[in-house]
Parts: structure tokens; C-alpha cells; sequence
């Protein structure tokens, strides 16, 4: 409470300093006769001022009262430097009385002293010179009193809302951190659960068929075997990809060559067709990393859960976007489920994560699955031009 905001703190110094050259000039150069001492007072208290503001820079008063006890210890001081400054300089000090009780205050308290200070000078005009009103000399002072007082709430002012909206703005740039953080940590999850998630799953199917099969059918035991060990190469490599955007090395991502090796991967009775028609390479790569992550998890849905046997994924690109429909003869989205649930297996995050990557691109999914007849999975996804285009 009470603290001179960092745009404000220069100008009590300003003041104190021109205080200072103006009644040490004076002395110098007037008449100073006999009066050294009053001189060495003068300096002395506005060096107590210069160390109290030092102080206070590096120690706040923590409370209104503190900050109300510095305001008057700073009010004696003025009246002392006023009292030893043959000038008349150290009069201007006087501003300050209301600047600084902005910050303690606040600006009803702060006008409220900045009235205060006038009516003090024309009653001391009063008491000391009868009819003072009629010499221009004095009015003029008044009027220049006035007006610092009237400049001094407005620039502590314009310090406290500074400060307010510098406060704002690291709030603000605290929350769009904490938004950073956490789009980061999804994309991240939805990264390994998309690649890792899937090469794992085609793993897990080879390892159960070695399993089964190694001792009634060694040959076929031992092609799963080197199946899941192709899928582990695949991974391995799906990681060095998902290293390589985090450091914003260029992938060299094609859709087409990476729908046709997810389609080859598979080899434990599930046939994959892939048709793309258009051309891939004329939509941003942020589009066609969704799309061959939505086909990786539709694909990996229907070997794992939805016991299909035949998928075809089908992609198709043109002016205002992208399309991909993944449909399978499977089991159904609910039956799938149900499936999953009674295996033990968690449920999964892989249609969440879809949804999130793709609605990121202005796009939607949708999933038609009757219990029994399949699953068709559908995504679009405008083109960034369209999308601008919707928008304005």
C-alpha cells in the first residue's frame, strides 16, 4: 500500500533535486551573510528526503498506516526545508503533498489534500499580508500553485493506471501461458496416443498370436514375431518424427506413402483399401497429419475392438477441403465397447483426441455405427482460405 509506482518514482527526485540547486544557488549568490548553518540545514533535510525515497523504493510500507506516517514524516521535512530555504524555492515541494497521497489513498483523499494545500496558502497569504489578493505577485503564485497541484494528481494518476495495466497484462500473459502449456501437453497426449498408441496396439496383436500359435504353428508364430518387430521399427520412427516437429525440422510427411504403409502393416486377417483422390499436396501438413491420425485410430479401433474385416478408408481433396471416410464391417461402436469394457482394457482417448486435433482445424467428425452393421467414420476439414472465407 502506498508505494510510488515505477512510472512515478522520478518525480519526486526531480523535485527534491531542483529544490536543492535552487536554495543552494541563492545562498551562494544572495545575500548568505551569517548564515551557513541555515544553509547546511537545508541540504541536510533534502538529503533525508533523497534517502527516504531510496529507501521506500526497495521497502514499500506494507500498510495504509505506514504509508499515512511517511506521508507526514515527509510533510514535517517539507515545512523544515521550506523554513531554511531563504529562496523560497523549497514552496514547490508542496505539490507533492497530494502526489503522494495518491498512492496511499487513493484520489478522493488525493484532491482532497491538493484543496488542502491551497486553502493553507491563502490562509498564510492571509495572515501575513492584509489584502494580498490585490497584488498581482501573489494571485500569480496562487494560480501557479494551483495548477502543480492539479498536474501532480493527474500524473499520480496516470502512474496508478500504468501500474493497474501492466498488472493486467501480466496476468493476461500468465493465463495465455498456462492456455500454451496446456494445448502443448493435449497435443502431446494426443500425439502419443495417436502413433505410439497404435504401433503398440499392432504389437500387443502379434505378440498374442506368437503366443497362441507357437506351438501349433511355428512358422506363423515366428511371423508374428517378426511383425511386431516391424511395428517397433514403425514406432521408433513415428518417435523420431514427433522429435524432429518438436524442433521444427521439416518431416517430409506424405499422406499418401503413409496411408499406404499403415494399409501394409496390417497382416493379421484385417484387408485394408486406401483411395485417395485429388491432390494431398496442395493443403497444409497440420490438415493431412490429422487425417492420417484419424485413419490410424479408426484402423486400430477395428482391429482391436470392432473384430472387422475388411476397411476401406477413402480420401478425397478439393477446393474447399478435405474428406475421410475409414468404414468397417466390424462389430459397431457400442458393441466395441462393450467388448472393451469386459476385456479390462481403459477407455480409450483416441475419439477425444481426435476431435480436438480436427476441430483445431475448423473441421468435424462424425461416426455412424448401428450395433452389428460396422462403423463409418467421417472427417472434414476446410481448407485455411475457406475457412477465412466463412469468417469474414
Amino acid at each position: 500500500m502506498g508505494g510510488i509506482p515505477q512510472p512515478g518514482r522520478w518525480v519526486p527526485l526531480v523535485i527534491y533535486g531542483a529544490v536543492l540547486a535552487g536554495g543552494v544557488y541563492w545562498e551562494l549568490t544572495g545575500d548568505s551573510s551569517g548564515q551557513p548553518i541555515r544553509l547546511i540545514g537545508f541540504v541536510a533535510v533534502i538529503a533525508l528526503l533523497f534517502a527516504l525515497e531510496t529507501v521506500l523504493w526497495r521497502r514499500p510500507p506494507a500498510s495504509t498506516t505506514a504509508a499515512a506516517g511517511l506521508l507526514v514524516v515527509r510533510v514535517l521535512l517539507f515545512v523544515a526545508a521550506s523554513a531554511l530555504d531563504g529562496s523560497g524555492t523549497a514552496r514547490a515541494l508542496i505539490v507533492l503533498v497530494p502526489f503522494l497521497g495518491y498512492f496511499a489513498f487513493g484520489r478522493p483523499v488525493a484532491i482532497a489534500l491538493a484543496g488542502g494545500c491551497v486553502a493553507l496558502v491563502v490562509t498564510g497569504y492571509t495572515v501575513r499580508t492584509p489584502g494580498w489578493y490585490r497584488d498581482a505577485a501573489y494571485v500569480s503564485d496562487l494560480l501557479m500553485i494551483s495548477i502543480g497541484l492539479v498536474l501532480a494528481v493527474a500524473m499520480a494518476a496516470v502512474a496508478v493506471a500504468e501500474r493497474g495495466a501492466r498488472a493486467r497484462l501480466e496476468r493476461m500473459l500468465e493465463r495465455v501461458a498456462e492456455l500454451s502449456t496446456t494445448t502443448e501437453r493435449n497435443r502431446l497426449a494426443r500425439d502419443i496416443h495417436d502413433s505410439l498408441g497404435h504401433h503398440l496396439t499392432a504389437i500387443s496383436i502379434q505378440l498374442e498370436k506368437a503366443s497362441a500359435f507357437i506351438h501349433r504353428d511355428p512358422a506363423l508364430a515366428e511371423q508374428a514375431l517378426l511383425d511386431a518387430r516391424s511395428s517397433a521399427k514403425h514406432a521408433l520412427s513415428e518417435v523420431r518424427r514427433s522429435v524432429g516437429a518438436l524442433r521444427d525440422e521439416p518431416s517430409g510427411f506424405s499422406l499418401r506413402a503413409a496411408l499406404t504403409e499403415l494399409s501394409d502393416s496390417v497382416d493379421d486377417g484385417l484387408t485394408v483399401t486406401v483411395d485417395i483422390t485429388g491432390e494431398p499436396d496442395r493443403h497444409d501438413a497440420a490438415s493431412l497429419t490429422a487425417l492420417y491420425r484419424a485413419a490410424q485410430e479408426a484402423l486400430t479401433n477395428a482391429r482391436r475392438h470392432a473384430r472387422a474385416g475388411r476397411v476401406s478408408v477413402a480420401v478425397t481433396f478439393d477446393e474447399a477441403g478435405a474428406r475421410l471416410v475409414v468404414a468397417d464391417d466390424g462389430c459397431g461402436l457400442a458393441a466395441a465397447g462393450e467388448r472393451q469394457r469386459a476385456g479390462g482394457d481403459p477407455p480409450g482417448f483416441g475419439l477425444l483426441g481426435m476431435r480436438e486435433r480436427v476441430q483445431l482445424l475448423g473441421g468435424e467428425v462424425s461416426i455412424d455405427s448401428p450395433r452389428d452393421a460396422g462403423t463409418v467414420l467421417t472427417v472434414t476439414i476446410p481448407r485455411p482460405a475457406a475457412v477465412v472465407g466463412e469468417a469474414r
